[in-house]
């Protein structure tokens, strides 16, 4: 054999019949017609004949005797129905057992969401998706971006959203919302008097109320002000959105929030919003998955809803 050279083989694909020509042949067997087995499978019956022609050519023997009594097997033919049965319920079983797979990945979905993201822009998606899937449960886990990028990458949450100015290596993402970060302090402050707000220099300069690194909302306010010698050493850092605001509220000193964080505290003015001069401080919100691995079942849901649930 050391001269023999090996042919490659021909794909199983390409020298079986598909299982559509299968099921034909069965119904042909069960009903003793071929317009009969068209109709059980609701195709016209000059479908149906090509179908078994294109069957008896690939395989090269006679399968069906056609007469105007009606259809009936060949011996041939009868010998390739019993096959055929078997390939179909091996098909059947398949085809239940991947519904059960279904099933299972659509009866939960673990979601990994940045704490702006998780505190006010979740709840409104995860009701909605709730009148779609009520029997989905769903898991969340709030943290910083980084966090969040760590737990989809080690498959720990199905679907993750972040806040942070780039999208880590391994991870595939979409849009879902724009945001601006905001400089608020307490009505006593200072900074609440200035009309023109304050320059990007000073703002880098001064000690803030500041989530933790890793966070979205630092990532984007570091870069913003890395051209002014980056900020100065933070007054407080704080792990989550509410504890940043609280300590601001009680006019500890400025904090950069979302706008999305602080808009009722704008509102009832209880924060003022301070104008920068010099800074970007807009950033993109992000849904994130497993590069290659497009969401499915109530991944894809609720990804759908962050476009359409304000």
């Amino acid at each position: 054999m050391g001269n023999e050279e090996w042919a490659p083989q021909v794909p199983l694909a390409h020298r079986v019949p598909d299982l559509g020509a299968l099921e034909l042949l069965l119904a042909v067997a069960r009903v003793g017609s071929l317009s009969g087995a068209a109709r059980r499978l609701g195709i016209t019956q000059p479908a149906a004949s090509s179908r078994i022609r294109a069957m008896e050519t690939r395989l090269g023997v006679a399968l069906v005797d056609r007469s105007p009594r009606g259809s009936t097997l060949t011996a041939e033919g009868a010998l390739v129905t019993d096959w055929a049965r078997r390939v179909v319920e091996a098909a059947e079983a398949f085809d239940a057992g991947a519904q059960a797979l279904r099933g299972r990945r659509d009866s939960r979905l673990r979601v990994a969401a940045s704490m702006t993201i998780a505190e006010y822009l979740l709840p409104g998606w995860l009701i909605a998706l709730r009148g779609q899937r009520p029997d989905t449960a769903v898991s969340l886990h709030a943290g910083n971006s980084a966090v969040v990028a760590q737990r989809v990458l080690a498959h720990e949450a199905d679907l993750g959203f972040v806040e942070g100015l780039t999208v880590p290596e391994g991870l595939d993402s979409a849009v879902i919302a724009r945001d601006r970060l905001v400089v608020a302090v307490a009505p006593g402050h200072p900074w609440a008097r200035r009309a023109k707000g304050v320059a990007a220099g000073e703002l880098a300069s001064t000690p803030l109320i500041l989530r933790e690194r890793g966070s979205g909302t630092r990532q984007v306010l570091d870069a913003a002000l890395a051209g002014c010698g980056g900020l100065a050493e933070p007054l407080l850092e704080l792990a989550s959105t509410t504890a940043v605001k609280a300590a601001a509220l009680s006019g500890a000193g400025p904090c950069v929030l979302s706008e999305l964080a602080v808009g009722d505290e704008l509102g009832a003015r209880r924060l003022v919003s301070v104008p920068v001069a010099g800074a970007a401080l807009d950033r993109l919100l992000r849904a994130v998955w497993p590069t290659g691995a497009r969401p499915a079942g109530p991944a894809r849901d609720l990804l759908s809803l962050t476009r359409r649930v304000p």
